[in-house]
């Protein structure tokens, strides 16, 4: 694999994750997108934001599954699992130190997890992705100002739902 297109998949995966809420739909939908990037890579211009190429690729992909499942009949999913998203990860040394901040990122998770997908994906992409809002608003087709008025409305949202954290205040 690409070691420019590597660099990227834990961020993919999160945004995945959050598209998805399924760990093994989510792997393949990374896979697929680098399947799909690979042979235009090459290609790309050197000034091109290819982290914005990629979650664009991403999101098309999964917005095609998505049509598709709608008409085709529904299959039942056994594998399903919706608590493999790990979106942070973790650098702490001391044993209770790792476990509260276990604690946290776990209810961050499930905070943002509780978030229409409006505002989960816009948190994910700024927050997790490290995308500019104007990267955002080009990949969701909408304006700047759309993109900071949901994240405004998204870290809103996550300071109800966490009402003791420190997350995110500004």
């Amino acid at each position: 694999m690409d070691t420019t297109l590597s660099f990227y998949m834990d961020g993919l995966y999160g945004y995945a994750m959050v598209l998805t809420r399924n760990a093994t739909v989510a792997a393949d939908l990374v896979q697929e997108t680098y399947v799909r990037a690979m042979e235009p890579m090459g290609r790309l211009r050197e000034d091109s934001d290819t982290k914005a190429w990629l979650y664009s690729i991403l999101r098309s992909i999964r917005r095609n599954q998505v049509r598709q499942q709608r008409t085709r009949p529904g299959l039942l999913e056994l594998d399903a699992d919706e608590n493999a998203a790990d979106l942070v990860i973790e650098t702490a040394k001391d044993p209770h130190a790792l476990c509260v901040s276990k604690v946290e990122v776990e209810q961050v998770r499930e905070a943002i997890m509780q978030l229409p997908l409006e505002f989960r994906e816009i948190i994910v992409l700024r927050e997790y992705g490290e995308l500019s809002y104007q990267e955002i608003a080009t990949l969701l087709d909408c304006s700047p100002g759309m993109v900071m008025s949901r994240m405004a409305t998204a870290r809103s949202k996550l300071r109800t739902l966490l009402p003791t954290s420190d997350w995110r205040r500004n």
